[in-house]
């Protein structure tokens, strides 16, 4: 019998379900992408525009940083002018959360242990009920508490579990348990243990990342073994890929992530070769901008671009649209998986783009029809 487990054979973790504004969270909800913006909160414009470039690219929730009072004041313009939840980061002043609250966050990232005083998680919880928002509990390797560091000796997965729930009690305890936790680190070991003992003993969302993973592609190498580690696992809720690089470029490879699994899906998954000698046409550079031309399309579809036969009518027969390369400058283009014309290398990537945006279209057409029919 065949081990083969493709993402729709494993069994997720179930989780309670959270509200995020309107996206929901845990349970047999989508997992969903994050990013948190860079740009000073208090440059609103600034905010919106690198948001509004994160919705395009697919996010679904967005942090942003509130580290004074006009910054969670700024959250009040902000949230009216973008189309997704927002979060807001707060860290040890329970003011900030209060106001950050008012001003229409849709979530608080707070551990209720750093604010004070009981009275002042009691006024923080107030300000989430009143205000309709969840939260977030997010331990990270980097800031653990003394005590735990004293305790282990150093930061280990136990540490990251105890601390989580140490935050998490002391919400249940004011009878609140509309929060999800992250448990992060930027040792993949160290997080993919921590959030593995963790899915063990409670049952609230996981937010699930690997933290200052480095720049792209370090970052990217990191984040695809520890996340994918997890979510093949069924652990893992909603996620952020940890960047040195524009919030933007965290969600596409977020959704890449979810693509490769195939958990979920959006715009073009293209399949293609590495390239060599046997190549019928450059594929490194059509690839490229491939990539670039079609990233404007959200209908999950699939495109082969392979270099020669020896692959490519196996490949196409896998995919919606197809490009073998062949000899004599001309190229076998494929339509589900049958032949079905071949083109010529001048003009090749306009006329891909052609057929990509017209199949993207029928299906999107096909499914307003099955929408309509449905209701």
């Amino acid at each position: 019998m065949s081990s083969y487990r493709p993402y729709q054979d494993i069994t997720r973790r179930k989780s309670r379900q959270v509200m995020v504004g309107r996206v929901p969270v845990g349970g047999d909800a989508p997992i969903t992408v994050q990013t948190m913006t860079n740009t000073l909160t208090t440059d609103v414009a600034g905010t919106i525009a690198q948001i509004r470039r994160a919705e395009l690219a697919g996010v679904d929730i967005v942090r942003v940083s509130c580290p004074d009072r006009e910054s969670a004041l700024a959250l009040k313009e902000i949230v009216h002018e973008v189309n997704v939840p927002i979060v807001a980061d707060i860290h040890f002043h329970y003011r900030r959360a209060i106001e950050a609250a008012e001003s229409g966050a849709a979530c608080l990232r707070i551990n209720p242990g750093n604010i004070g005083s009981d009275e002042r998680v009691r006024e923080v919880i107030k300000a989430a009920r009143d205000h309709g928002c969840s939260m977030r509990i997010g331990v990270n390797a980097g800031s653990l508490e003394k005590h735990l560091l004293e305790k282990y000796g150093e930061p280990n997965p136990e540490a990251l579990v105890e601390s989580a729930l140490y935050h998490a009690n002391i919400l249940q305890q004011h009878d609140f348990h509309d929060f999800k936790i992250s448990v992060k680190a930027s040792d993949v070991f160290l997080a993919v243990a921590a959030y593995q003992q963790l899915a063990e003993v409670c049952d609230h969302p996981l937010h699930i990342g690997i933290t200052e993973a480095g720049g792209r592609r370090m970052g990217t190498v990191k984040s695809a073994i520890g996340l994918g580690s997890l979510l093949w696992a069924g652990i893992g809720d909603t996620l952020r890929v940890s960047l040195s690089d524009e919030p933007e470029e965290e969600v596409r490879v977020g959704w890449d992530l979810l693509k490769s699994l195939g958990i979920r899906h959006r715009g073009v998954k293209v399949i293609s070769c590495p390239s060599c000698a046997r190549q019928g046409f450059n594929v490194i550079a059509t690839v490229q901008e491939l990539e670039e031309r079609l990233a404007h399309i959200v209908t999950p579809l699939t495109l082969s671009i392979i270099g020669c036969v020896v692959n490519g009518p196996g490949e196409a027969l896998m995919t919606d649209i197809g490009v073998t390369g062949g000899g004599a400058g001309r190229h076998m283009v494929y339509a589900a998986g049958k032949t079905d014309h071949t083109m010529e290398a001048g003009g090749m990537v306009d006329h891909i783009v052609e057929l990509v945006e017209a199949k993207a279209a029928a299906l999107q057409a096909a499914a307003a029809v099955e929408k309509i029919a449905a209701e």
